[in-house]
């Protein structure tokens, strides 16, 4: 191969991979059509992605998962002295409704007690995301980890009530 075949060959081949790179964002504006925006919107530009320390007793840490799909959620909330979520965070391997899902949680968490953080339904995200039908069980795991994250919380809470109650009768 001389020159001349080294160059179309090298045209050909970057024509190809031009091909291939395009084709991703077709598929992706065409798949974007089929969402809502504010689907689109949590999973191009997803709020507060992180992991707290699941060792604070501060942070209540719930984690799910869907077998069906493969999705793995993971949710955590820390509270502040006044009993409201100072911070949520989430890390999810998934959909882009399931990761827009666990988004749109963290959000809605922030300001509010834990009996206000229990109230949430997976229908209401499902409603403020306009989730199709297919993907309502990608709002039912942001709902569980939520749930979950408060159990957490809960659970260290108790620990904590009972290891000062044994310090204090131990000091008497």
């Amino acid at each position: 191969i001389g020159v001349l075949g080294d160059f179309s060959l090298g045209r050909l081949m970057l024509a190809r991979s031009t091909r291939l790179l395009r084709a991703p964002q077709l598929a992706l504006r065409t798949a974007t059509r089929a969402y809502h925006e504010r689907i689109v919107d949590h999973y191009e530009s997803p709020r507060n992605v992180g992991s707290l320390d699941k060792s604070d007793p501060s942070v209540g840490t719930g984690l799910v998962g869907a077998p069906a799909c493969g999705d793995v959620m993971k949710l955590q909330m820390r509270l502040g002295p006044d009993g409201k979520v100072e911070e949520a965070v989430f890390k999810t391997f998934g959909c882009g409704s399931a990761i827009a899902s666990s988004s749109y949680a963290t959000e809605w968490l922030k300001g509010k007690t834990l009996d206000e953080c229990a109230t949430i339904k997976n229908s209401d995200i499902a409603s403020h995301l306009k989730l199709p039908p297919v993907k309502l069980h990608c709002s039912m795991l942001a709902e569980d980890a939520v749930k979950m994250a408060i159990k957490d919380y809960k659970s260290k809470q108790e620990d904590r009530e009972a290891v000062d109650k044994a310090a204090a009768a131990g000091s008497s």
